[in-house]
């Protein structure tokens, strides 16, 4: 309740100042027509730019306010007053806010996208949860092509969605007026309509942390319903890569060089054109095994323009400096950098490729000076058909495994 007060006084706070602002233009105008007070300030002035500044920081601590990782009662008018506080500034004042991009990047058309938030279930659900992006036109191809791959191949199953990071959430809820549940609200909205029989399949890579909360939740509400099951993630739980062998591993990577470099003729001949595909993922520790892995099933493969990177620099040798290293030593001057992630949102257009980042990957391999050529492609591995279709098998699979 304090934070929902404090969003609401900041935005009232934010109209007062622009209130005053507007009010002080007038009074100035007044005095300079009747020949008092004219004072010879310049456009611009200090007075002025300070109430700008007022006004973007207020805006700025709104913002901030939303950023959080947990839902909290009042959040949906929260999100509400930060887009309005957002919207009363001027084109100015916009870029004085510490994060003008939460709002004003072009990420896509809201609009095309399903929230997946419709009542009428039935019986038959299968939740569908991914991690989440504010990314519009990713959210729709990527993790919407996930959905759509469940729902037809499950007509009879009603397939809803749910986002395990609340700040994206907030973030749509704010910008675009889109509303997606949390895990506990889509559960919720289950129990509600009446859902006997729930699956829950995770758009994760491997088991983590995520999935062990999926699990925890999945056991909290499961009294609920009369069976319920959960599907495995992209790599399995985790036990698969950590002392075994994953077959999904070489599945997923054949289907990935097949979309990338299709337009090259494929993984061959993009080699012989002097081209190298560096697969940038995002790594935490269950997923340090699937890139090690990676890198080994590349090795049997003889493909050597085929290299794996990760954000954190993760196993150590997927750094971006080992992989810079490693392409120019093999003599590539070509490179297409693509994300090695469900979907491409923030890490990659951002981390990847934002070529005014000095430390994006794309924006250090050019400035390496060795490559001539150096592009990104921004397709997440979700809108890949085959990799959609995994993941509806690893749904069809808990179905079939349900303990009825």
């Amino acid at each position: 309740m304090l934070r929902k007060r404090l969003i609401k006084l900041m935005a009232a706070a934010v109209i007062l100042v622009l209130s005053a602002g507007m009010l002080a233009g007038c009074s100035g105008n007044s005095g300079s027509a009747s020949g008092q007070g004219s004072g010879n300030a310049p456009s611009g002035s200090s007075s002025a730019m300070s109430k700008d500044e007022i006004a973007a920081s207020l805006v700025s601590g709104m913002i901030d306010g939303i950023k959080v990782t947990e839902w909290e009662e009042g959040m949906d008018e929260m999100c509400a007053a930060t887009k309005a506080a957002w919207d009363a500034l001027t084109d100015a004042q916009k870029k004085l806010v510490d994060d003008p991009d939460y709002f004003g990047l072009e990420t896509g058309d809201a609009s095309q996208d399903d929230p997946l938030n419709a009542d009428g279930i039935g019986e038959k659900e299968i939740l569908v949860v991914s991690f989440g992006t504010a990314y519009n036109q990713s959210r729709t191809m990527d993790i919407g092509s996930v959905e759509r791959s469940i729902q037809e191949i499950f007509p009879d199953w009603s397939v809803r969605r749910a986002f395990s990071s609340q700040s994206v959430i907030n973030h749509i809820l704010a910008r675009d007026g889109e509303k997606i549940d949390n895990l506990d609200q889509a559960l919720e909205r289950a129990v509600d309509n009446g859902v006997k029989q729930l699956v829950i399949q995770p758009t994760y890579f491997i088991g983590g942390e995520e999935y062990l909360m999926l699990e925890n939740k999945l056991y909290e509400y499961g009294e609920n319903f009369e069976v319920t099951a959960i599907g495995a993630p992209l790599f399995g739980t985790g036990e698969e890569t950590s002392s075994t062998y994953n077959s999904d591993i070489d599945t997923v990577l054949r289907y990935v060089l097949t979309y990338s470099l299709s337009e090259l003729g494929g993984a061959e001949q993009a080699a012989l054109d002097g081209t190298a595909l560096v697969l940038v993922g995002e790594e935490n520790t269950a997923e340090g095994a699937v890139y090690r892995q990676l890198q080994g099933y590349i090795a049997t493969t003889g493909l050597q323009n085929i290299f794996i990177g990760t954000i954190t620099g993760a196993p150590e040798d997927t750094t971006i400096d080992a992989v810079i290293s490693k392409v120019k030593e093999a003599g590539y001057t070509n490179v297409i950098l693509a994300p090695f992630m469900l979907t491409a949102g923030e890490t990659a257009s951002l981390l990847m490729g934002d070529e005014e980042n000095p430390y994006s990957w794309v924006s250090r391999f050019k400035a390496e000076g060795s490559f001539t050529d150096v592009r990104c492609d921004f397709r997440g591995l979700g809108r890949i058909p085959e990799i959609a279709g995994l993941f509806a098998l690893h749904a069809q699979l808990a179905i079939q495994g349900m303990q009825y």
